[in-house]
């Protein structure tokens, strides 16, 4: 006898059609393929590095409105570009109708971004 769960419902568990492999409704891709359309949508956040810096907490108390704190990249080096945390890329600051914008240099590839998060 099955039990019924708390939500008075129960299900069997649904299998994809043959030929399919459940990632979207009435998409029939071929076995091993990857159907990447149920993701295409999802918000993800590119952000940009400009460089970075460590300094005890004593300087970091002292800072103020027009302190300078040297970074360590060089002046004309390639920004790094992150997606949700990721080095993805490398690029430059372009403007865009008054407005920053990157102009990607290096794109990182996937096989680099898989082994980088192992």
């Amino acid at each position: 006898m099955n039990e019924i769960p708390e939500n008075g419902m129960d299900f069997d568990p649904l299998d994809p059609p043959q030929g399919q492999t459940g990632s979207a409704p009435g998409s029939v891709i071929a076995e091993g393929d990857v159907n990447l359309d149920v993701i295409l949508e999802v918000p993800v956040t590119l952000s940009l590095e400009v460089g970075r810096t460590r300094i005890p907490i004593r300087n970091l108390l002292q800072l103020n409105q027009g302190s300078v704190v040297e970074l360590d990249r060089a002046a004309g080096d390639p920004l790094d570009v992150f997606v949700n945390g990721t080095l993805v890329a490398h690029g430059e600051v372009v403007i865009v109708n008054d407005k920053f914008g990157i102009r990607l240099t290096d794109v990182v590839s996937p096989a680099e971004r898989i082994r980088k998060l192992k």
